[in-house]
């Protein structure tokens, strides 16, 4: 991973909220994540972020930009498994000498940081294991979308996914959000074609469901999407 530029740490306040909301940091661990913060590094778009199969130095905790776990096929075909928001985790696992089980590759710029080791301060350890029960709830998402929706609630599924994500972050803005990829890049996530994505957008529209003008997402009735493809929030914790 190369470096091109160091940016202010400010900037960077989406990933210190999510993880602020996932747990009540305490002043110890407030300080040590933004020292983190304060230290970042700038990937450009379609750099790896971790290989399949090769050694994981050490977490990261993404700052800025999208990235996404993808699957190449021998025959160039890919399916991205999920994408990868401001204050989501990397690499992060409890055993010794790690591989990296897919690989992970930057969708746009992105800045990335080392957080604090786990075990350095306990409400930290709790932010960073439901962070992780988060990322497991998401890829089981996607296997269902996958396995069992049709093409229209594969894409509505999704998008109430994201809003939910970015929220966490303070990255939406009412029921809009950026939404910074192609067409084909949300086909390759969905296991359809572009065309067939591009189709069932502007069925969205004209339903009222969707609206996706330039790099911007919005959803007009949240609710009354949730309904018609069956979405609940996602939940790790008990009420």
């Amino acid at each position: 991973m190369n470096p091109t530029q160091i940016r202010p740490a400010a900037r960077f306040s989406p990933a210190l909220n999510r993880l602020s909301k996932l747990a009540r940091l305490d002043a110890a661990a407030h300080s040590a994540l933004s020292d983190a913060i304060a230290r970042p590094q700038v990937l450009r778009p379609r750099r790896d972020l971790l290989i399949e199969g090769r050694d994981v130095p050490h977490p990261q905790l993404i700052l800025s930009g999208w990235a996404a776990r993808v699957r190449i096929l021998p025959d160039g075909r890919r399916q991205f498994l999920n994408f990868l928001l401001p204050g989501d985790l990397i690499g992060l696992y409890h055993h010794s000498r790690p591989v990296s089980p897919t690989t992970i590759v930057t969708l746009t710029e992105v800045t990335v940081c080392v957080p604090p080791a786990p075990g350095s301060h306990a409400t930290l350890d709790e932010a960073y294991a439901l962070s992780q029960a988060l990322d497991e709830a998401h890829l089981l998402s996607q296997i269902a979308r996958l396995g069992r929706m049709n093409a229209m609630e594969r894409i509505g599924d999704l998008m109430l996914e994201l809003h939910e994500r970015l929220s966490l972050s303070d990255l939406t803005q009412g029921r809009s959000y950026e939404l910074p990829i192609t067409q084909e890049t949300l086909a390759d996530a969905l296991g359809l074609t572009a065309v067939h994505v591009n189709r069932m957008l502007q069925a969205a529209r004209r339903a009222g469901d969707l609206i996706w003008s330039t790099r911007s997402m919005t959803i007009p009735d949240p609710q009354q999407l949730a309904r018609k493809v069956g979405r609940s929030p996602v939940r790790v914790l008990a009420p």
